[in-house]
C-alpha cells in the first residue's frame, strides 16, 4: 500500500519533532485522486501490529516505517467515523485503545480567548489533567501553556514516559496546548515534555495546574477529581462574615503540619524522628488540640507542593497541589471540613513574590524565560535563589490569581496570607546599587507588583468578600491594609513586625535595663492604627539562630516562665489580632526545626504545663471580653492610662469595647520588683475585680492576687477621674474590669428652633 505522506513528515512525527501531529495522526480524508476515502494513521513504537476496530471489524494497518508508524486505508468512506485501536505487543498480548487522534479538542476558543486576555480566573477548570467525558468517550484532557515550545507531549507510565506516543495539539497562537486521552483516570502519573526551540533541548516538567502530585523526592503529577469530595460545613460557611471580621477575635496558631507531631510505629527502617501524621489524623488530633487551647484560626505554613522539606514550604512547585507529604487531596479537604466543623477557620500562606529553580518546575518552563522575567536584575531573588514571576505577562497573574482562588473556591481556604509582600513592592529590595532597575518614572517601587497586590485583593473581596487576606510586609509602605479605592494595597490585615521587634528587644534583656528602652514598649501605639495590625510570635523568631521564645526570656527559669506569661498577657491586650507560633504555648526551650516534633514531653514538667493554661485561659477571656477585640483598629478601644513611669517599668492602660462602657483596665510590671500602695486611674467607680493575672499560682507565679477585687475610690489620678490602690506583682500582667457601668445619655439633634426637645434631652440635674 503506497505511503499518503511525504517521509519528512513521517521522520518528524516519529522523531518527535512535528509541531501539528493532529494533522497528521488519526482519522483523514485522502486527497489523491486515484483513492478518495479516508486514512487513519498512528504512531504506535511498541507495537508489534496494529489494527483499526470498528465495531466487529477489525482492518489490519500496514506498518510503513520501521520505528512504529502505522496506516490503513478506508477507500469508501468520505466521513470521519469513529473507531479503536487494537494494539499486539512483541510478546503477542493484545490490548484496544481509543485513538486520542481521533477527538476534537475539548477547551473553546473562547476559553482561550479569555486565557490570553489575562481575564479567566478560574484557569484550573481549563488548564491541567481533567477527567472528562468527550463525544462519548471517558478520559483525560491534558492542557499547558507552553508558547515556545516546538513540541509538548503527555508522557506517563500509560505510555512507558515515552514522550514520542502523545504529542498535543498547539491551538492556534494561545500557546496552550491540548490532548484529550481515553481511558486515564484518577491516579495516573505524568508530565509534559517540552521539546524547546532553543536547539531542539528536551526538558521534563510537572503540570503547572497540577491538582496532586507525588511525594518526594519523586516530582510527577497525578490525575485528581477536584470535585468529587462532599463538603459538610455548610453552617461555617453561611455564617462565616459573622465569624470572621475585623470585629471578631481573631487568635491565630500558626502550625507546619510536618513537625507539629510524628508518629512512631516501631520497624528497623524507621526514621527516628517519626513519620509524619496524615491530614486525616491532624484532623483528629491538631484540630482539637486547638479548640481546646481557645484559638480561632489555625493558619498552615504553606501547603502547596514543595521539592524540598527545609524551605518549609515556601518554595512552591505546586500551586495547584496540597503537598502529597501528608495525603489526597481529598484528605486535606476533610481537614478543613473537620476545622470547620469545630469552628477554626483556616488560613494558609500563600507565596506568589518567588518559586524555586528546580528543573521540573517552572522555571525555563518552554525554554524561555516564561514565568519568569529574563533579566535577572528583577528575575532573580539573591536572598533565597529563586526565580520572580514576570508580573508584566497577562498569562502569569492570570495563573497566580487562578491559584488563589482555587483555594477558597475548591478547598473552603478562610483566609490567605500572602509571604514576602516586602520583596515584591521594592525593586531593590535585598540589591546593592547597580543590581536592580528602576521603574518607569525612575522609582524604586515595584508598579507591576503592587497592581497585581491591588488585583489580587480587589478579586478575593469581590468573590469571597467574608475572607480575610494577610500580608507580611515588613516596611513603612503606606496603606497596605486599606481598601484599594482610596489607595490602599487592600489588604485585610497586615503583620506588625515593628511590634513584634521591639517587643522581643525589650522583653530579651534584663529588667534592671528595661527602663532606658522603656520606649520600645510604648512606641507601638505611635503608629498601632495606621493599619489593621496583627501581632505575630511566629515561626520566623524561633529559626536560624534566635532561640525560642523561652529561652529568649533573661533571668533565671523562675524569671524566664514570668517574663514569658507577662508578654503573652500583654500581648493579648495589646491592640491587634493575635498570632502564635506552635511550641510557644506550652514553652519549647529548643529552636523549632521541621525534622522532627515539638517536644510535647516539656509537658511532663509542671511549668510548662501552667504555661500551657495561661495561653489558653488568654484565649478564653480573648474572646469572652469584647474589649480586647472590637474595636482594634482606632484609638475609641484604647486609652492610656500611664505610660510615664519609666523608673517602674510599669504601664497602664484601657481596652473598650465597641460601646465604649464595657472595658477591661491593664496593668503590667515588668521588673521583678513587688509594688505594694500602687495607684492606678480608672475611669469609673465600682468594684474592679480581677479577671486575670499572670502572676496566679495556676500559671506558675507567685500569686500575689487581688482575689476580693479592689473598690475604686474618687481620688483622681493620672487624668481619670477615680483611682485603685493595687499591689503589683513581679513580672506580671494584670486585667481587672468592673460590673459598673458609665450612664450614656442619647442627646436627640434638636432641629434648628426647637427649643422644647433641648430641654427634655438634657440629663437629669444638669
Amino acid at each position: 500500500m503506497p505511503l499518503h505522506l511525504d517521509p519528512v513528515v513521517v521522520h518528524a512525527v516519529t522523531h518527535a519533532y512535528h509541531g501539528a501531529p493532529f494533522d497528521v495522526l488519526g482519522s483523514h480524508p485522502l486527497t489523491t485522486r486515484e483513492e478518495p476515502g479516508r486514512v487513519v494513521r498512528t504512531f504506535q513504537p511498541q507495537a508489534k501490529a496494529v489494527a483499526v476496530q470498528r465495531g466487529a471489524d477489525a482492518t489490519s494497518m500496514t506498518r510503513v516505517q520501521n520505528d512504529g508508524f502505522f496506516e490503513a486505508t478506508f477507500p469508501t468512506e468520505a466521513e470521519a467515523f469513529a473507531y479503536q485501536l487494537v494494539i499486539t505487543l512483541p510478546d503477542d498480548t493484545t490490548y484496544t485503545i481509543d485513538d486520542p487522534y481521533r477527538f476534537g479538542p475539548v477547551l473553546t476558543d473562547y476559553d482561550l480567548h479569555l486565557f490570553v486576555e489575562g481575564t479567566h480566573y478560574q484557569l484550573y477548570d481549563k488548564l491541567g489533567a481533567h477527567v472528562v467525558t468527550h463525544e462519548g468517550v471517558t478520559g483525560v484532557n491534558f492542557s499547558v501553556w507552553a508558547p515556545n515550545a516546538e513540541r509538548v507531549s503527555v508522557m506517563g507510565s500509560f505510555n512507558q514516559w515515552e514522550g514520542r506516543r502523545h504529542p498535543m495539539r498547539q491551538r492556534g497562537q494561545t500557546g496552550v496546548w491540548e490532548i484529550f486521552i481515553p481511558g486515564l483516570q484518577v491516579g495516573d502519573v505524568y508530565k509534559y515534555e517540552i521539546k524547546t526551540r532553543y536547539m531542539g533541548m528536551l526538558t521534563v516538567k510537572t503540570d503547572p495546574f497540577g491538582f496532586y502530585g507525588e511525594v518526594r523526592p519523586s516530582n510527577a503529577s497525578v490525575v485528581w477529581d477536584i470535585h468529587r469530595y462532599t463538603w459538610n460545613d455548610g453552617d461555617w460557611m453561611s455564617h462565616r462574615k459573622q465569624r470572621q471580621n475585623l470585629e471578631t477575635p481573631i487568635s491565630i496558631y500558626e502550625v507546619h503540619l510536618g513537625s507539629w507531631k510524628r508518629r512512631k510505629e516501631g520497624g528497623e527502617e524507621e526514621d527516628e524522628a517519626g513519620r509524619w501524621l496524615t491530614y486525616r489524623e491532624l484532623a483528629d488530633e491538631l484540630i482539637t488540640y486547638v479548640k481546646d487551647m481557645g484559638y480561632t484560626h489555625i493558619e498552615l505554613m504553606p501547603i502547596t507542593e514543595h521539592p524540598y522539606d527545609g524551605s518549609w514550604g515556601y518554595q512552591v512547585t505546586g500551586y495547584f497541589a496540597p503537598t502529597a507529604r501528608f495525603g489526597t487531596p481529598d484528605d486535606f479537604r476533610y481537614f478543613v471540613d473537620r476545622a470547620h466543623q469545630a469552628g477554626i477557620g483556616i488560613i494558609i500562606d500563600w507565596v506568589p513574590a518567588h518559586f524555586p529553580k528546580d528543573g521540573h518546575g517552572l522555571g525555563f518552563f518552554d525554554g524561555t524565560y516564561l514565568y519568569e522575567h529574563a533579566d535577572p536584575r528583577r528575575g532573580f531573588h539573591p536572598d533565597w535563589g529563586t526565580l520572580i514571576f514576570n508580573l508584566s505577562r497577562r498569562e502569569v497573574t492570570a495563573f497566580l490569581l487562578s491559584s488563589a482562588i482555587f483555594w477558597l473556591q475548591e478547598y473552603h481556604i478562610d483566609g490567605m496570607r500572602v509571604d514576602a509582600v516586602a520583596s515584591m513592592l521594592y525593586l531593590d529590595y535585598s540589591r546593592k546599587p547597580g543590581e536592580w532597575v528602576p521603574n518607569e518614572y525612575g522609582g524604586r517601587e515595584n508598579l507591576e507588583s503592587v497592581h497585581f497586590l491591588k488585583q489580587f485583593n480587589d478579586l478575593v473581596h469581590k468573590r469571597f468578600p467574608d475572607v480575610l487576606t494577610f500580608a507580611e510586609e515588613s516596611t513603612a509602605w503606606p496603606l497596605v491594609s486599606r481598601p484599594t479605592y482610596v489607595g490602599g494595597l487592600g489588604f485585610d490585615l497586615k503583620w506588625n513586625m515593628g511590634w513584634m521587634h521591639d517587643s522581643l528587644k525589650y522583653m530579651g534583656m534584663d529588667s534592671i535595663f528595661r527602663h532606658f528602652h522603656h520606649n520600645s514598649l510604648t512606641f507601638s501605639l505611635y503608629y498601632a492604627f495606621t493599619e489593621n495590625f496583627i501581632l505575630p510570635l511566629s515561626h520566623d523568631e524561633v529559626v536560624h539562630g534566635k532561640r525560642s521564645l523561652l529561652s529568649k526570656m533573661p533571668g533565671d527559669y523562675w524569671r524566664q516562665f514570668a517574663n514569658l506569661r507577662a508578654l503573652y498577657t500583654y500581648m493579648y491586650a495589646h491592640p491587634g489580632k493575635k498570632l502564635n507560633f506552635m511550641g510557644g504555648e506550652f514553652g519549647q526551650w529548643t529552636e523549632w526545626g521541621e525534622a522532627k516534633q515539638l517536644d510535647w514531653t516539656l509537658l511532663d514538667f509542671e511549668a510548662h504545663r501552667k504555661l500551657q493554661t495561661l495561653v489558653r485561659d488568654l484565649n478564653h477571656i480573648y474572646q469572652a471580653e469584647p474589649s480586647l477585640y472590637q474595636v482594634d483598629f482606632t484609638w475609641e478601644g484604647f486609652q492610656w492610662i500611664d505610660f510615664h513611669d519609666v523608673v517602674n517599668s510599669v504601664v497602664s492602660f484601657v481596652r473598650k469595647a465597641k460601646d465604649q462602657t464595657d472595658f477591661l483596665v491593664v496593668v503590667a510590671n515588668f521588673t521583678p520588683v513587688v509594688r505594694k500602695g500602687y495607684r492606678v486611674g480608672v475611669p469609673t467607680p465600682g468594684l474592679y475585680k480581677e479577671i486575670l493575672t499572670s502572676d496566679a499560682d495556676t500559671y506558675g507565679g507567685s500569686n500575689i492576687r487581688h482575689s476580693e477585687g479592689v473598690n475604686a475610690d474618687p481620688t483622681p489620678w493620672q487624668g481619670m477621674p477615680h483611682s485603685i490602690l493595687i499591689t503589683l506583682p513581679p513580672l506580671a500582667v494584670m486585667y481587672f474590669k468592673t460590673d459598673y457601668r458609665e450612664p450614656v445619655v442619647v442627646v436627640e439633634k434638636k432641629a434648628e428652633g426647637d427649643e422644647k426637645k433641648a430641654e427634655e434631652a438634657k440629663p437629669t440635674g444638669s
